[in-house]
């Protein structure tokens, strides 16, 4: 909660522009990355850290991002107006995200959220089978269900798993990915949203950019990292007085001071992650949808 705004939507201001759910058909464009991805060694030192800390029994599922220097011929703006994504949002030229991930959604007295963990190449040879086979990525993801699971119970009764680990495609730049996401529910008192702030706030920082347990991993990313997130793995959403939807700030180019830019990106790392292809999925993630 360092950095935060609300404003009226009749009040938003030019410089601010967002998507919120939108599944229209993929549109083709020509927006391209030029990528340097951080050092293998520099990302192994940090990987390893993370090891020590699951091995230490401090933290069981940690999600470790990086920060990739990147060279477009777009600007921000123009980037947000092409790129492909269920929520996306331009803010004030500093930073644009387009996220296939919802934070949480309510409508008629009901919240949900749909945890995104588990990514693959959809060109590899039997990609769905062999994520979904994935014993590191079911334990994975199981960790990060039971931690929205339970993050929902803080605001919410009668909280279940209504759809375990299945399946969406999403354009990556140049290539298409599977993603695996769950999909869990509770239901909240008929005056919700009376409390709208207070149920985004007992919600925060989301689980799946985090890792359980949240309060010390949290901790752990904040030493490791090295580097501050800022809005990126924030959320935005908008709330219209009987409804809220919201979007995970992920996927994620951020504006330096100096006019440069940087792509932020990261995975979740558990006991059984391999070195390499952490570092792999944290460079795929680095595209524009």
């Amino acid at each position: 909660m360092q950095n935060f705004e609300v404003i009226a939507l009749k009040e938003l201001p030019s410089n601010i522009k967002y998507s919120i759910n939108n599944t229209n058909n993929y549109k083709q464009h020509n927006l391209k990355l030029d990528i340097y991805p951080v050092d293998f060694q520099d990302y192994k030192i940090k990987f390893d850290k993370v090891q020590h800390h699951i091995l230490e029994g401090n933290s069981y599922l940690l999600n470790l991002t990086s920060q990739t220097k990147v060279e477009v011929k777009n600007d921000l703006e123009e980037i947000f107006s092409n790129a492909n994504a269920k929520f996306k949002l331009y803010y004030k030229d500093q930073f644009v995200c387009f996220s296939p991930e919802r934070f949480v959604e309510i409508k008629e007295n009901k919240i949900f959220t749909y945890p995104m963990k588990g990514t693959i190449d959809a060109s590899i040879k039997n990609a769905k089978e062999t994520i979904l086979n994935d014993k590191k990525e079911l334990a994975e993801h199981i960790m990060v269900v039971d931690l929205l699971r339970n993050d929902l119970s803080i605001v919410a009764s009668n909280v279940k798993v209504d759809k375990f680990r299945y399946v969406d495609k999403i354009k990556a730049g140049q290539k298409e990915l599977l993603q695996i996401s769950s999909k869990i529910s509770g239901r909240l008192d008929s005056n919700w949203n009376q409390n709208i702030g207070d149920i985004i706030t007992s919600l925060l920082p989301a689980g799946s950019i985090t890792g359980t347990p949240k309060k010390k991993t949290v901790e752990i990313i904040k030493n490791i990292e090295e580097y501050e997130r800022e809005y990126f793995t924030g959320i935005f959403g908008v709330f219209d007085g009987e409804n809220f939807d919201s979007g995970v700030m992920i996927r994620f180019i951020q504006k330096n001071k100096d006019g440069s830019f940087i792509y932020k990106s990261g995975g979740g790392i558990t006991s059984d992650s391999d070195l390499n292809m952490e570092y792999k999925e944290m460079i795929d993630k680095v595209y524009i949808p």
